[in-house]
């Protein structure tokens, strides 16, 4: 039996081996979704040998690319294969006219009735709205369908209508104001009680607002909200994922979901990096502050004297530097292990689209059980935003839909693994250092990957002393 034979096969049985696990006994298990806590959970049924077998399983997946996938021309065609839709001028601006007033007006509503709507957040608009609707839902939206931010947003929205553009926006900054942006509004939502207190989520979007339009003003729309806002770059780095672009002049483009990221023009030095990155440490560390063993080790630290926030703190930003760090690390080790004139940076620049694809599968697993539970909440605070219910309803999900917390993480992880492949193929034109160029990542993303697991299958506990 050959080594490619063996391969196949190791890799088959494994991958066999993490759906079968599905099916074993059960363990109690959260997505750990943060905002509107304790509204929605859900049971994972999870044997404690699932890490094992799914680890396994994306070696496998990954030995299998390396060594079976190497037509240069069928990768081609599965990256590069795509269709259009056309759309009339008419239309496109209408369908751009009516995402202008969507998003006025959702904006409107979530200030106003942040401010006047009941103080209960299972009872308001504006957290309903914001947390159900936006962070979770709007959010699945851009990455499965398209991205249709730019034509929905309010902020570009008003920019475009009052005078812009008085000074040059500084490029060598790149997206860093985007990744301090991110970061920022992630250590909002998780320490400062927006999700519980309208009020003080009306003022942070208000306060959001006046920052977003000074920026935009300031320095134009287009570089603003390409470059610096940190919602925007948010969903604009999601939407690289989704099958479906919005904005080609001809109308409409699809192409196999991920594949965008193959040929991703889009991340082009360091900061959009970082971007990638702290879009799957956000979810990591939002995911370990929700759980009963987070929880547990930050009340074990805070006792021992040191102030909660900057338990929390330490623990935010030193686990994107982390994130951040271990990833350069793997480009390092990778210009070491084959001979090539790219650099670290490089390297580092050309597999980075690849993490997306694992941002995808956890926030999945992290926000579909909660957004499909507050779905009526949701439809109902939509239909009636100045009626809220008596008795929102919330959808008891079973325990089967828990399962698919696992299913989506791991298939983001081998849609990663095929990313890397393709660019590996894309970039070096020998198999051998295609294939030895994916190993420091294919590692790296493993580790994120069972990190997300591991924190999946834990029951959900309300974040100590915020």
């Amino acid at each position: 039996m050959n080594r490619t034979t063996t391969l196949r096969r190791f890799g088959v049985s494994l991958l066999f081996a993490s759906l079968a696990s599905l099916l074993a006994a059960p363990v109690a298990a959260s997505n750990g979704a943060v905002g509107l806590a304790g509204a929605s959970q859900d049971n994972l049924a999870v044997p404690q040998w699932l890490y094992l077998a799914t680890g396994g399983a994306t070696v496998g997946a990954s030995a299998l690319l390396a060594s079976f996938v190497t037509d240069r021309r069928f990768i081609e065609q599965v990256h590069s294969w795509r269709t259009g839709v056309a759309l009339d001028d008419v239309v496109r601006r209408g369908l751009g006219i009516v995402g202008s007033v969507l998003g006025l007006a959702l904006l409107g509503f979530i200030v106003y009735l942040g401010f006047t709507g009941p103080q209960a957040p299972t009872l308001n608009f504006a957290v309903i709205v914001t947390f159900a609707g936006l962070r979770a839902g709007y959010t699945m939206f851009t990455y499965l369908v398209g991205d249709t931010w730019r034509a929905v947003n309010p902020w570009r929205t008003v920019a475009s209508l009052l005078p812009n553009g008085f000074v040059g926006y500084p490029h060598k900054l790149g997206r860093w104001p985007a990744v301090a942006g991110i970061l920022a509004l992630v250590w909002v939502e998780t320490a400062a009680g927006v999700t519980r207190q309208p009020n003080l989520l009306a003022v942070a979007v208000a306060g959001y607002s006046v920052l977003t339009l000074l920026g935009a003003l300031l320095v134009g729309p287009d570089d603003w909200f390409d470059r610096a806002d940190p919602v925007s770059v948010f969903l604009r780095f999601y939407g690289r994922v989704a099958p479906i672009r919005w904005n080609d002049e001809d109308g409409l483009s699809v192409r196999l979901p991920g594949m965008r990221l193959v040929t991703d023009d889009e991340v082009t030095d360091l900061a959009d990096v970082a971007v990638a990155v702290v879009l799957v440490w956000e979810l990591t560390f939002s995911g370990f502050v929700t759980t009963e063993q987070g929880a547990a080790a930050i009340t074990t630290v805070v006792e021992a004297g040191l102030p909660a926030l900057v338990v929390y703190g330490v623990l935010y930003l030193g686990g994107f530097a982390a994130f951040l760090g271990l990833y350069v690390l793997a480009s390092h080790l990778t210009v070491r292990r084959i001979e090539t004139f790219e650099t670290p940076r490089a390297l580092a620049v050309r597999f980075a689209p690849s993490l997306l694809a694992i941002a995808v599968g956890y926030h999945l697993a992290h926000y579909f059980g909660f957004f499909v539970s507050l779905s009526p909440m949701l439809a109902g605070a939509l239909s009636s935003p100045l009626s809220p219910p008596a008795n929102p309803v919330v959808l008891t999900l079973p325990a089967w839909v828990g399962a698919l917390n696992v299913v989506f993480v791991l298939l983001g992880h081998l849609l990663a693994v095929w990313v890397a492949h393709s660019q590996a193929y894309d970039t070096f034109p020998s198999r051998m250092q295609a294939i030895r160029s994916q190993l420091p990542f294919v590692v790296v993303m493993i580790f994120y990957t069972i990190v997300s697991l591991w924190l999946v299958a834990l029951p959900t506990a309300s974040p100590p002393f915020l």
